[in-house]
């Protein structure tokens, strides 16, 4: 894999989102979300991985085929939001 400082920036921010699909990262990167996984694993310091792998397992809005038909937008509303 080879990505800028910024491309590797952005998926590591899109794998920390709730509602961004690892498809949505495959499609953006061209790596999938094995890929990303190892990605993670290597970019942050082990407890910091372990805490992201528990907030990321089974979570229904990390895999297109599992979401919601509901579930329309990519983030949470207020996720950009200044507050």
């Amino acid at each position: 894999m080879n990505y800028t400082d910024a491309d590797l920036s952005r998926i590591i921010e899109m794998a920390w989102e709730d509602r961004t699909p690892f498809e949505a990262i495959e499609l953006q990167f061209g790596i999938s979300s094995t890929q990303v996984v190892k990605l993670m694993r290597s970019s942050m310091s082990e407890g910091c991985f372990k805490v992201w792998r528990q907030r990321h397992a089974g979570r229904k809005t990390k895999h297109q085929q599992l979401r919601s038909p509901h579930v329309q937008r990519a983030y949470c509303k207020t996720q950009y939001k200044h507050r």
